[in-house]
């Protein structure tokens, strides 16, 4: 009998299908506690994230799964990786490949070739980002002035039919490499000297092929309304998304404007055009110190430019507009409102500003001596330059506009050199130290959704900028009471505090406020690519 029973009892088992035993889901790591911003501008909520394979696997309550490692949030914000839409990284990212200063602040993602600016051809620049293996992911626009000067030099003419026919061909070419759209620098030379009707006719191939436009106007002072048109025009007949970078306000009797502005982006929204904005929270520019000099002066290049100021009537001219420009523009209406940045060829005159460079020179502080010293300056190889002449006021309307995003327009830095402006170590942390937590002008999640989903819904990046499963695991957890930036103009080369971990695809960066050795950075590329 119990013979026939154990027979019985082992055909059931043999006859019978096995129960699957209860999985239990393994991640590569999980997060812990944390207070989710998602990026959405939603409010936040509390919630454990789970990482795997370089995306987000789940997000909830996961008690009961198990990881390779555990991070315990401890209240802390867990956000997406801050995208920053206006970057000027490509200067130093070979030198400087962890970018340190932008991962200290929680951007896992910066954008190439603003201002008209960029590499031509696009492929070898991102066939090196990806030899090179950098911390932070990379895209880039194709710049409308670094195309016109391949194919028509530096020179103040309009482009010839052939010509615009050309540089059509090199954005469809920029755009099918993984250009995101592109950028015009219309401040400078040689876009400056470009009719608003060949931007657009450049402007509807970037568009045709999936592209955004963005731009540094010709103005941000005294023409700061008919800069803003044009932004809009050049989008809005161009049959793309359009974007005005920076958006500033320049020049003391120029202040307030930005009402205006802010209003000419609604009215052009009210009537279907997709118009949008950047800016970063600083009231000082950085540029070029010959950006004081019009711009018809610097036709042909520095030789040329040169030239120009060997000519004593030329050179008065010139000199005149320098004036007027430190009186009402960028110079604030002060010599002491222009800085050196950074100068190659005399490091002694970083970090001082024209007034005291003029002083030391023998001369008075006058507008007109200091004038003088700027072309000095400039003919002798020129400098990156710090201009204050910006408005709280103006900067916090500015911020508070649901269409605006945030943008450092900085690079990776090398510490101690040069007494750059602070927007490259600061920018995100500034938002969320000072006008989050101490001016109250935005809340958490509506200064998140500007670093995060906005910019990247504006440059079609799909899988990024929102804290969803599914989507890349770029993250930043920081402590919302301490994340602050510590960069000042006098002491920029100083990190943003309170940034704890940043994971790049999956991978991470800063581990509990250390840098790794990790480079797990990739190159964005734009919707024509990808195809």
């Amino acid at each position: 009998m119990k013979t026939l029973f154990q027979f019985v009892f082992c055909l059931f088992w043999l006859l019978v299908p096995a129960l699957p035993a209860k999985q239990t889901q393994t991640y590569d790591l999980l997060i812990r506690g944390g207070r989710i911003v998602d990026g959405t501008g939603a409010a936040w909520f509390r919630a454990d994230v789970a990482l795997g394979e370089g995306t987000i696997a789940a997000i909830g309550k996961l008690d009961g799964v198990t990881a390779r490692r555990v991070i315990e949030a401890n209240d802390q914000v867990v956000a997406p990786g801050f995208i920053d839409i206006h970057s000027h990284a490509r200067r130093t990212i070979f030198e400087e490949t962890k970018a340190e200063n932008y991962i200290r602040q929680g951007v896992t993602s910066a954008i190439e070739g603003p201002d008209g600016s960029s590499p031509l051809p696009l492929k070898p620049f991102f066939d090196r980002l990806t030899q090179a293996r950098i911390a932070i992911n990379m895209g880039a626009l194709v710049g409308q002035g670094s195309i016109r000067e391949s194919v028509i030099g530096l020179v103040n003419r309009r482009a010839t039919p052939e010509e615009i026919e050309k540089m059509k061909a090199l954005v469809k070419e920029a755009m099918e490499q993984g250009a995101l759209g592109l950028s015009t620098g219309l401040f400078y030379v040689p876009g400056n000297y470009t009719p608003t009707e060949e931007v657009i006719e450049l402007a509807k191939v970037a568009g045709r092929m999936g592209g955004i436009h963005t731009s540094h106007m010709r103005d941000e002072a005294s023409g700061v309304l008919k800069s803003v048109e044009e932004t809009i025009t050049i989008g809005e007949r161009g049959g793309l998304p359009t974007q005005v970078t920076h958006h500033k306000i320049v020049g003391k009797g120029n202040w307030g404007r930005s009402v205006d502005t802010l209003r000419l982006v609604a009215e052009a929204r009210a009537r279907g055009v997709d118009v949008t904005i950047d800016q970063y929270p600083y009231t000082a520019s950085s540029t070029g110190l010959v950006a004081l000099l019009p711009q018809w002066a610097q036709e042909g290049g520095q030789r040329e430019l040169v030239k120009r100021l060997e000519d004593p009537a030329i050179r008065a001219k010139i000199k005149a507009a320098v004036i007027e420009s430190i009186k009402f523009d960028r110079g604030g209406g002060d010599p002491k409102n222009v800085y050196i940045a950074r100068c190659s060829w005399d490091q002694g005159l970083e970090g001082k500003n024209l007034a005291e460079i003029t002083t030391a020179r023998g001369r008075s502080t006058s507008f007109e001596d200091a004038a003088e010293t700027a072309l000095e300056l400039v003919a002798r190889g020129g400098a990156s330059a710090i201009f204050h002449a910006i408005n709280e006021d103006d900067l916090v309307r500015i911020l508070k506009d649901s269409l605006t995003m945030v943008a450092s327009d900085g690079g990776v830095e090398i510490p101690k050199r040069g007494v750059p402006h602070p927007r490259s170590y600061g920018t995100f942390a500034r938002v969320l130290g000072v006008y989050v937590r101490e001016k109250r002008v935005l809340t958490l999640e509506d200064a998140i959704r500007k670093m995060t989903s906005l910019p990247a819904a504006r440059l079609g990046l799909q899988d990024r900028g929102v804290l969803r499963p599914g989507m890349k695991a770029d993250i930043a957890i920081f402590d919302a009471a301490r994340i602050l930036d510590r960069a000042t103009f006098a002491d920029p080369h100083q990190y943003a505090e309170g940034v704890s971990y940043v994971f790049v695809n999956g991978t991470v960066v800063l581990d509990n406020g250390k840098m790794t050795d990790a480079r797990p950075g990739q190159v964005l590329l734009g919707a024509a690519a990808q195809r």
